[in-house]
């Protein structure tokens, strides 16, 4: 009797999953220099704010069986864009000769799998890019045991894929450097090759941790998200307008940021909040005023972003006021920024969080406590009437409502965290199945609402 064949063995497939933060820029970054290098016009500084609540989860997976690149984003399959590619081919470079038994060559000529979902709103103006495709290229850089030629070379990668996501490849307070192309090659003579300059600006164009997520403890960051729709302008769509047609635009650039970041350095560097908090503020305002100096104009901020400032100044002007009156020395209290989208971050120390995120609540959440973390949900200090007074009048004037608020629910959710550390590996998910490599993630009810 002729003996039945051996099955087929099964293919080998090795696979990672990490998770990334995401971060919220101080000083904003807007407008590319080079559009196919997305490198920016300027620098710009960012916290990483922690994993507990707000991450890119991402697993990556490799096989010889495989014979194209898959991607699927919150449980549904995309198609890989080309800036997913530039990452995939960034790290393939960088791959450890022998990595899991392979060569270098064979690594180049992988085809990989990756599922990749977030646990917070999709495209709404948190920077959900800047974790998703910072848990990429961790993820990708820890499958092929990849190692770095220059200092901070995976942040150039992830880059490529989103700006932003340089900044989310570490921990802490972070300076994403608009990077030199140069006139000159090293020996001094005029760099006529375009691939030489745009080497250059590609491999200074990165990031660098300026101080890690130890250095200010105090520091906490209240997500009030106000909407978690898709924005009806992209980033990158509005960045190519402003550069058109904002005059504001590059004088910023120019002249306002490079004072910016040295000023907002130095103030984080010395634990001044004060210092941190005007600058973090009058750059949002800026950046926001050059996208209304943009043609046509873009809002990004709605009528409950612009509420949400009105009460945050009322709130620092009432301290600021009875500090004067004690003839007592203190500084602001709250910042607040926006990104491209409607949603506030407000930064601040652990010893005011809880009367701010009471006061927020106040006039922006739902009584019934809904849409918010475990950190947020703690119960809530009693405000003083002379503070609701003043804030009444701030954002009423004299028409102040009886009964209940008008932006009651305005706020949909809040997260309260603080800063946290940059990607790491993941031991206790895995978004792909380890026999076929095919996604297996599906969200759950509470995060389809995010996705």
């Amino acid at each position: 009797m002729t003996p039945s064949p051996s099955p087929s063995p099964q293919p080998i497939i090795h696979m990672t999953t990490v998770s990334a933060p995401t971060n919220i820029a101080c000083i904003k970054y807007w407008g590319k220099h080079n559009v196919k290098l997305n490198t920016p016009l300027n620098d710009s500084v960012s916290i990483t704010l922690h994993q507990d609540d707000l991450k890119a989860i991402t697993t990556v997976a490799a096989s010889k069986s495989f014979t194209r690149h898959c991607l699927w984003l919150n449980g549904v399959e995309v198609d890989v864009s080309n800036r997913v590619t530039a990452c995939i081919n960034g790290v393939q470079q960088l791959a450890c000769d022998g990595a899991k038994g392979y060569t270098k060559d064979e690594w180049k000529n992988m085809h990989f799998h990756v599922s990749s979902y977030n646990t917070f709103p999709t495209a709404a103006g948190l920077a959900s890019s800047a974790a998703g495709y910072a848990a990429l290229v961790y993820g990708l850089a820890q499958l092929m045991e990849a190692s770095e030629q220059f200092p901070n070379q995976l942040s150039c990668i992830a880059r490529q894929g989103s700006g932003s996501a340089c900044r989310s490849m570490y921990g802490g307070f972070v300076a994403w450097r608009k990077g030199e192309s140069g006139d000159c090659d090293d020996d001094g003579e005029t760099a006529n090759d375009a691939n030489v300059m745009n080497t250059k600006l590609h491999n200074s164009s990165k990031a660098e941790q300026i101080c890690d997520e130890s250095h200010w403890p105090e520091m906490r960051a209240i997500l009030l998200v106000v909407s978690d729709v898709k924005k009806t302008t992209s980033s990158t769509s509005g960045m190519n307008t402003s550069v058109a047609t904002s005059e504001l635009l590059l004088h910023r650039a120019q002249e306002i940021v490079p004072r910016r970041m040295t000023e907002i350095i130095q103030a984080w560097r010395s634990k001044d909040f004060s210092t941190f908090a005007t600058l973090t503020m009058k750059d949002s305002n800026q950046f926001h005023a050059v996208c209304l100096d943009t043609f046509p104009p873009i809002c990004y901020m709605n009528d409950t972003s612009r509420n949400i400032i009105t009460i945050a100044t009322a709130y620092n002007d009432y301290y600021q006021s009875a500090a004067a009156t004690d003839n007592n020395t203190s500084g602001l209290r709250v910042a607040y920024t926006f990104d491209a989208g409607p949603n506030a971050v407000l930064y601040c120390l652990e010893q005011h969080v809880d009367k701010i995120q009471a006061l927020m609540k106040h006039y922006f959440c739902a009584k019934n406590g809904e849409g918010e973390n475990a950190e947020a949900a703690a119960s809530s200090p009693p405000l003083s009437s002379a503070l609701l007074q003043a804030c009444d009048v701030a954002l009423y004037g004299n028409e102040v409502p009886h009964g209940v608020a008008a932006n009651l629910g305005a706020v949909q959710r809040m997260y309260l965290t603080r800063v946290g550390p940059g990607p790491r590996v993941v031991h206790d998910v895995c978004n792909l199945d380890p026999v076929t490599g095919l996604n297996v993630y599906q969200p759950t009810k509470d995060e389809d609402v995010a996705s």
